[in-house]
């Protein structure tokens, strides 16, 4: 791959396009025995096989894995109990320069991981092989951090003689880390990589919908020369989680549903003392359009942003809040765009949008559209492709009563409502109603609408007049990712500069002589 791009940034070149076809193929043809687990550096083949379905395809197995349970995953925290020490005593340098390895190794292994994340989770190519890049920019951005910062050692004054005191951020330990299927290179990696980097050791437990992905992740850290027990995979469902969240860790990093993210917080409250839960919970995303907007480009940032991996990111804009004298011209528009959409399989290179990760997924659509067509009216969508696979149609919804529950509750599907308010003031309410706050934007060419917009909206990333995603698209370094409300448990999110403090504590230190 020669080209390097962000998710809103460029077009895939010609090589690239070819060689992630060659590798998704090959992909297709290699599932085959079960993935092992990665337990103190050694693969570990415990557990009964479980099958996941290509979701691009109805029947075909994309990979296979075991589920680990409760023994597997406390194996695994005892692997990464027995490696915490020494991994702690490593300078915060050499931590760094072995990080970096596993990013070389990402990038070496940049389109085979692309290709597999695609297969398990239906990602488009560009969402593939960009969420790739994405892993190893947060590698790079949080270990430049921690050099920036010196390890977060910080000298504090002194008015003894011989007396040296200092301020120091220092591992919790062992951390379990919970990945999601939508990002399953990227959002593994933002978790894992930053507590590997703040001194912790991990048990990495990848979606059960994308076990491959997190198995060859464990390979490259491997690879790259991590002593053994610093990064343990153990695969599995929800059982396995559990085990983790229950088992004897000193933190947890957790991105998925907000019931399951405020479960694990309690549990890691309990106890003889409570624990730090690092939990991403998904949203409710809002869009506002004022009558000051560019249409065009509001429509195009809004289906982008709804769109995109299927609608199945927690930033994807499901709601767009439209000030009355341009409803019916925005909807119009944004139903144009949605109904053009190419939906397809991952290998076909004009494909816009791909299936659904699984059959649970299609039948929350069906329940949705239903809903839709009782109480609103479908302008776009609404349906399902005649054609074999986790298919279903962008779909645009308008006309539902004020507060209903397809404009408050995270669907994680291509399906977006577009709600009439009177004012811009009522739009801001609007917008922030749902108990969720984690993305949200706003069309406007009006100075002072932006300015309050800014001021008054309940999200943690928020973007102005974004054409190339109106809710999505951030990136290490250039956006931090963080959830207010019921989107996160601590105000402070991925990619940017307060991220990596989390996986620590502080300890003031005194020395004399």
């Amino acid at each position: 791959m020669t080209t390097r791009l962000t998710y809103t940034s460029g077009a895939l070149d010609s090589d690239s396009d070819r060689e992630f076809e060659t590798r998704l193929a090959a992909a297709r043809a290699s599932a085959a025995e079960p993935l092992p687990h990665l337990i103190g550096g050694t693969d570990d083949e415990a557990g009964e096989p479980f099958e996941r379905n290509d979701p691009a395809r109805g029947g075909e197995v994309a990979s296979r894995g075991r589920e680990g349970g409760a023994a597997a995953a406390a194996r695994a925290v005892a692997a990464a109990r027995e490696a915490a020490a020494g991994w702690r005593n490593t300078p915060h340098g050499e931590r760094c320069e072995l990080m970096r390895a596993v990013a070389a190794g990402i990038s070496e292994r940049h389109l085979e991981l692309a290709a597999v994340a695609s297969l398990e989770a239906g990602k488009s190519r560009a969402e593939s092989i960009l969420e790739v890049q994405e892993a190893v920019d947060l590698i790079t951005t949080y270990a430049d951090l921690m050099e920036r910062n010196d390890g977060y050692v910080t000298p504090l004054a002194s008015f003894v003689e011989d007396e040296r005191n200092a301020d120091v951020l220092r591992p919790y330990g062992v951390f379990a880390v919970i990945a999601p299927f939508n990002f399953p290179a990227a959002l593994a990696i933002n978790m894992a990589g930053a507590a590997l980097i703040a001194g912790n050791t991990v048990v990495l437990k990848p979606s059960e919908e994308t076990p491959w992905t997190g198995a060859i992740l464990g390979e490259i850290a491997r690879d790259a020369g991590l002593p053994a027990g610093v990064l343990n995979v153990v695969q599995g469902g929800p059982d396995t989680g559990r085990a983790l969240v229950e088992g004897d860790v000193d933190g947890v990093a957790f991105t998925g549903s907000a019931e399951v993210g405020r479960w694990i917080a309690r549990t890691l409250q309990e106890g003889p003392y409570a624990r730090p839960a690092l939990t991403e919970m998904g949203g409710k995303n809002p869009a506002i359009v004022t009558a000051a907007a560019d249409l065009d480009k509001a429509a195009e940032g809004v289906a982008r942003a709804a769109f995109g991996l299927s609608g199945q990111k927690c930033s994807a804009c499901s709601r767009a809040i439209v000030v009355d004298s341009v409803h019916d011209e925005f909807a119009a528009r944004l139903a144009e765009r949605a109904a053009s959409l190419r939906i397809g399989d991952p290998e076909e290179r004009d494909m816009f949008v791909g299936p659904v990760v699984n059959a649970a997924s299609v039948a929350r659509f069906e329940a949705a559209a239903e809903s839709a067509r009782r109480d609103g009216d479908v302008a776009a969508g609404g349906g399902r492709p005649d054609r074999p696979g986790n298919f279903v149609e962008p779909t645009v919804v308008t006309g539902l009563p004020r507060g209903h529950a397809l404009e408050r509750d995270e669907l994680f599907l291509p399906f977006v409502t577009v709600s009439r308010v009177g004012s811009f003031d009522e739009a801001i309410a609007e917008a922030n109603a749902p108990v969720y706050g984690l993305t949200a934007g706003i069309f406007s060419e009006d100075e002072r609408e932006k300015e309050r917009f800014l001021d008054t909206i309940e999200a943690g990333v928020v973007y102005v007049n974004r054409r190339a995603g109106a809710t999505t698209g951030a990136w290490p370094g250039t956006q931090s990712f963080c959830g207010w409300k019921s989107s996160g448990s601590t105000g402070k999110g991925g990619l940017g500069p307060y991220y990596l403090p989390q996986f620590m504590r502080e300890q003031s230190r005194t020395i004399v002589g």
